[in-house]
């Protein structure tokens, strides 16, 4: 796995640790001496998929530049319960500071990871799995990175990187032919996506030529007869009501991808946890 870009969470970091600790922990100042060293243990409480080790260790260095992390395993890798992952050392004051928002980051990520793993193993390798723009404000590069950990794939990053015309814009635009023609008109060479609800709304995007032809929210016998009438002459992406349950059964249709909005907006946060000990 291509390690993060330190650039998109340090300040990321600095902000979470200072919105944690404010003027200090009062609660370790009060009862841990700063001569005092720990040692703690990064355990995977349940079965899981890693994504933010890094994000972890910069959150302890931050706190506190001497202290160690190490690792046992690497993003991407799955956990059995119990497993260790990471070893850390150094003050213990300092890991206590740190614990609480290593383990936020460390958890939200690897549940992204998680759950975007066993959509990819529901595809059996038969059609891509995507993300979606739906991610917490501002965490959506970690958010995207916890995707690629679990084994899918990025849609766009924002909405400066793809056309992706969707039903607000048809509306305002009178039409799906007239929408695509202004992005072409505008972003010539730009490949173009439009999201339809219903068989006439594929025939329009056919219609205009459209790369990418996004079905929305329809029935598993509406999605066949739409992959059925687009006959190769698009890319086909199933988006809207994604569970688990449908992806075997959608990645038989011949789709090119499925996008699935919960893997970054509905992810349970992965059970991990730091079990401190003195020296």
């Amino acid at each position: 796995m291509t390690p993060l870009d330190p650039a998109l969470y340090r300040d990321l970091v600095r902000r979470a640790i200072a919105e944690d600790l404010g003027a200090g922990d009062i609660t370790t100042e009060a009862i841990v001496p700063n001569d005092v060293r720990a040692r703690g243990v990064l355990l995977a409480k349940s079965s899981c998929v890693l994504a933010g080790l890094d994000i972890a260790r910069e959150v302890f260095h931050q706190i506190d530049a001497s202290t160690v992390f190490e690792c046992q395993k690497s993003d991407g890798d799955a956990c059995a319960a119990g497993e260790t992952c990471g070893r850390v050392a150094g003050r213990a004051a300092s890991l206590l500071a740190a614990e609480r928002t290593a383990l936020n980051f460390l958890q939200h990520m690897s549940g992204i990871a998680t759950l975007t793993r066993r959509f990819v193993d529901a595809s059996a390798g038969r059609v891509t799995i995507l993300d979606t723009r739906k991610s917490v404000p501002t965490l959506r590069g970690l958010a995207k990175y916890a995707v690629r950990c679990g084994g899918g794939t990025n849609h766009r990053v924002g909405l400066h990187d793809g056309v992706l015309i969707k039903d607000n814009h048809i509306r305002v635009a009178g039409g799906i032919v007239e929408a695509v023609r202004r992005a072409r008109t505008r972003r010539p060479g730009v490949p173009i996506e439009v999201e339809t609800q219903s068989l006439t709304d594929v025939d329009d995007a056919l219609q205009a030529n459209a790369d990418v032809i996004m079905l929305d929210n329809l029935s598993d016998t509406l999605v066949r007869h739409a992959i059925a009438r687009i006959g190769g002459r698009a890319r086909v992406e199933i988006s809207g009501g994604i569970t688990l349950e449908r992806v075997p059964v959608l990645a038989t249709f011949g789709a090119d991808c499925v996008s699935v909005g919960a893997l970054t907006h509905s992810a349970p946060a992965a059970d991990l946890s730091l079990e401190f000990h003195t020296e």
